[in-house]
């Protein structure tokens, strides 16, 4: 499976290296993020609902069908038992490289968030020394180079097409995806000046969307509105004419 093979690769110190990443970049993010519900579907192991702040956080695991999947939320991506418009905050952590049909698991998505709900994806940049690691492989089953990689320009024109607004983006890990944790280390100054000169070549990135809908607008609370009317409409003192 996918997901689990995904789970383990992720143990390996290629796959710390950029679950360290992606952690820090997907907290940094949601700690702002303000509702009732929020859901990770997807690698339901890692906690990248960590540091935000919603009464009800859910995380959800795809396909489960083996002993140590008992007692989790399982579903399939391409088919969220949540109601239409019912969350607040959507984190897909690879999800969508190993979806069956990617674009219903947006679909889904848009239908899910209420309006001003945010998305958060995570992926394989495929222009960068991952992506040609990938294409080196052959796509012969091996994780995580089977996945089928998204670039951040692709996936903004179908959220764009679905009513989402890309909101911000942000790439990472620019070192060489070598198996050696040593060899790790000694390619991290690449993280560094990668960022300031390729910015947009690093082996993984972030993308922040807000679901969009036409005519929605923000309802302003009515003191504010008797406030504003008072500020404007200041009595005038008449002058009286002289006797």
């Amino acid at each position: 499976m996918a997901n689990t093979g995904l789970a383990e690769w992720l143990l390996t110190p290629r796959g710390r290296y950029l679950l360290a990443w992606e952690k820090r970049s997907v907290e940094h993010v949601v700690v702002d993020i303000f509702g009732f519900n929020a859901v990770q579907i997807g690698l339901c192991e890692q906690d990248f609902l960590h540091s935000n702040r919603m009464p009800h956080r859910v995380h959800c695991c795809i396909e489960c069908d083996t002993q140590a999947d008992r007692g989790k939320l399982c579903l399939l991506p391409e088919e969220l038992p949540f109601a239409s418009q019912s969350l607040d905050l959507l984190v897909l952590p690879h999800t969508l490289e190993f979806a069956t049909n990617p674009h219903q698991v947006l679909r889904e998505a848009e239908r899910v968030l209420v309006p001003e709900g945010h998305l958060l994806i995570t992926g394989f940049n495929p222009l960068s020394m991952w992506g040609v690691r990938r294409a080196m492989s052959g796509n012969l089953g091996e994780m995580p180079w089977m996945g089928q990689y998204l670039s951040q320009a692709r996936l903004k024109d179908w959220l764009n097409l679905l009513g989402f607004e890309p909101r911000f983006g942000t790439y990472g890990c620019y070192a060489p995806p070598v198996a050696s944790e040593v060899w790790l280390h000694r390619w991290s100054f690449m993280d560094s000046i990668g960022k300031r000169w390729w910015p947009i070549v690093g082996g993984a990135y972030l993308l922040h969307a807000v679901k969009r809908v036409q005519g929605v607008r923000l309802i302003v609370p009515r003191w504010r509105e008797k406030k504003a009317r008072k500020k404007v409409m200041v009595p005038v003192t008449q002058r009286t004419g002289e006797k």
